[in-house]
């Protein structure tokens, strides 16, 4: 078969696909990643169970391509963001990646909620995302690159550290972002630290917001996580100067 024959087929079954998770997606929309029903998606855009298969082999097929698009995009938008402060203070820097992330979370709800944490009992995602996941986390690595901790984070760039030691692949990941940091063990523990911190501060505030725990308690999402990025930039002592 030609490469021409090929062609239209080939961008059909990326057209289908593309329809068949957006209609997963109103789903998970609606009701969270238990709603998620492959009979009601076929229904929904006119296929057949079996034609269905045809593009996605189950549900937790379909579920991994999803969380793939999710990392991908939430990648994105954290490095878009990174990009237009890269000349600026590790402070700014910090406060609008912390920024990126946080609108993300609460334009795609549904999407921040699949992957930060099991959509589903039982359900285990495909290797491949761990590196889309560092990829959202990445670009927090150079802001804290040139940070020197103090003792309340002493132990956690120690615990870094170990990491690196032991696992080469770590280390590769921070030096792709900070290649100053390659085969700099304490130089890299400490921008993994920081990042690593700033990922579960981030979780911990925007997981609260995404879930509607904030309703009633006087305040929102946007002061607490400044007063969050202010805390943890004091800890790694960033400077508020270019």
């Amino acid at each position: 078969m030609t490469e021409t024959q090929q062609g239209p087929r080939a961008r059909y079954r990326e057209q289908t696909r593309a329809e068949i998770k957006e209609a997963a997606l109103r789903q998970l929309a609606d009701g969270g990643a238990g709603a998620l029903a492959l009979t009601r998606i076929a229904k929904a855009l006119g296929l057949s169970g079996p034609a269905l298969y045809r593009y996605f082999a189950n549900r937790d097929d379909l579920l991994s391509a999803l969380i793939r698009d999710a990392y991908d995009d939430a990648a994105t938008a954290i490095g878009e963001a990174a990009a237009t402060v890269r000349d600026r203070s590790p402070r700014e820097r910090l406060r609008v990646l912390a920024g990126a992330y946080r609108a993300w979370a609460i334009s795609e709800p549904h999407r921040y909620l699949l992957i930060q944490g099991s959509p589903e009992p039982g359900y285990v995602a495909p290797d491949d995302t761990l590196e889309r996941a560092r990829a959202v986390l990445g670009p927090f690595l150079p802001v804290f690159a040139g940070g020197s901790p103090g003792a309340d984070a002493a132990s956690m760039v120690d615990r870094m550290a170990s990491w690196l030691e032991a696992e080469a692949g770590v280390g590769a990941w921070v030096a792709e972002y900070v290649p100053g940091a390659a085969g700099d063990v304490r130089a890299s523990a400490v921008a993994l630290a920081g990042a690593v911190m700033a990922w579960a501060q981030l979780h911990g505030a925007v997981g609260l917001e995404v879930a509607g725990q904030f309703a009633g308690m006087g305040h929102d999402g946007e002061t607490l996580l400044a007063a969050q990025n202010g805390m943890l930039a004091d800890a790694f002592g960033l400077s508020g100067e270019r």
